[in-house]
């Protein structure tokens, strides 16, 4: 019985191992991508936030947790369900960030391409 479990158990990580590898993006691309998210997002040396946040380091860093940033109430349970921007997570968000966070701030309409949001997702990687 417990070879059922960890077969069935082993069968349902692999689509989650599937999703992992098609998260790889390209840095240079998502950069370029990036340009979208400018007019209310900033990253770099000196970044300030804006209408959202400050992105450097937003790739595994805790959600809702830019000190001088004001969240709605949906990032703030979101954090309290969630804890942490995972690749994953950011995914789901960028395809459609008010169907992910009811309530969310953020009226972008989303990346409706995968490929761009993994390039986005990789570049923002690369900023700590």
């Amino acid at each position: 019985m417990t070879r059922n479990y960890l077969g069935l158990a082993l069968a349902m990580m692999l689509p989650a191992g599937a999703a992992l590898a098609d998260m790889a993006g390209d840095p240079a691309k998502g950069e370029k991508v990036f340009r979208k998210c400018m007019a209310c997002h900033a990253v770099g040396e000196g970044a300030q936030n804006k209408v959202g946040p400050v992105l450097n380091g937003v790739v595994g860093r805790a959600i809702a947790s830019v000190s001088d940033f004001t969240y709605s109430d949906a990032m703030h349970e979101l954090a309290a369900q969630d804890g942490v921007w995972t690749p994953e997570e950011l995914a789901q968000f960028l395809a459609k960030p008010r169907d992910f966070v009811k309530g969310t701030k953020m009226s972008f309409a989303g990346l409706r391409k995968e490929e761009e949001r993994a390039d986005v997702i990789a570049y923002l990687a690369t900023l700590k």
